[in-house]
């Protein structure tokens, strides 16, 4: 890991849903930018290998298994984070779950899923991460919505309806803990190449390749790298957007432009 920036430096870090995808990719450039990270996750073997990487890179990673839905994981997984890398200043709530569906084929356990990994879980790890960063004076939480958390998309009503409540839940944070020298902001990505992506098409019972040629009809003519959405948590987690809080930053391709 040489010729960073090091614009973390000396921050310590949770990501969630950091075992794949954006969440990854982030866990990667957080720890080159000199971020010491939790690398968050249900899957334990993928969230292992990516907390192996950084480690063998010379960086500094913990892998915590978490059920983002549930109050204790996430009680014991912020204090665990606190014990062993001797704080918080970056929350990055990533962790999503995708039902396509209308109303009338989503059931109430999907909804409930979809709800609790998508929102709950923002709620419930800030909760417990905020009073650390009070401690330390201040921080940064960035919260995962999408482009269909500002314009609603069709078989999809969980997931807009989910996304949608983390930009104004996002608005409210900021908000309460603007005198905490707390900043919070959220994210919302267009389609990004990622797992989820593909199970959407499954879902729809779509063919993979017409699903993409679809999501590339947009003004830059593709969908997202994971990476570019981890570019873009960087900047918000660091000192560049020092004056910016309870924004959504979308960063879709120019999909919601016209």
């Amino acid at each position: 890991m040489e010729d960073f920036m090091n614009q973390l430096s000396g921050k310590r870090a949770i990501i969630t849903g950091a075992a794949s995808g954006i969440g990854c990719a982030t866990s990667l450039l957080f720890a080159q930018e000199g971020a010491k990270v939790a690398v968050i996750d249900l899957d334990e073997e993928n969230g292992k290998k990516v907390e192996q990487r950084i480690n063998d890179e010379g960086g500094q990673a913990i892998f915590v298994r978490c059920d983002v839905s549930k109050l204790v994981d996430c009680q014991r997984t912020v204090q665990e984070t606190v014990v062993k890398l001797g704080g918080i200043e970056i929350l990055f709530n990533n962790a999503g779950v995708v039902r396509r569906a209308t109303v009338l084929d989503t059931t109430e356990a999907e909804w409930d899923q979809v709800m609790n990994v998508n929102v709950k879980s923002i709620f419930l790890l800030s909760k417990f991460t905020i009073p650390h960063m009070i401690e330390a004076g201040g921080g940064c939480i960035i919260n995962m919505s999408s482009g269909w958390g500002l314009r609603g998309g069709r078989k999809a009503v969980s997931y807009c309806a989910a996304k949608g409540a983390v930009v104004n839940l996002t608005r409210a944070m900021a908000l309460d803990h603007a005198g905490d020298h707390i900043r919070v902001n959220c994210l919302c990505p267009g389609d990004v190449n990622t797992n989820m992506l593909r199970n959407e098409a499954r879902q729809l019972g779509q063919p993979e390749a017409e699903f993409i040629a679809e999501a590339i009809n947009r003004p830059l003519g593709r969908i997202a790298a994971p990476e570019e959405i981890a570019q873009a948590a960087l900047y918000l987690a660091s000192d560049a957007s020092s004056y910016v809080t309870g924004t959504a930053l979308v960063i879709d391709g120019g999909g919601l432009a016209g």
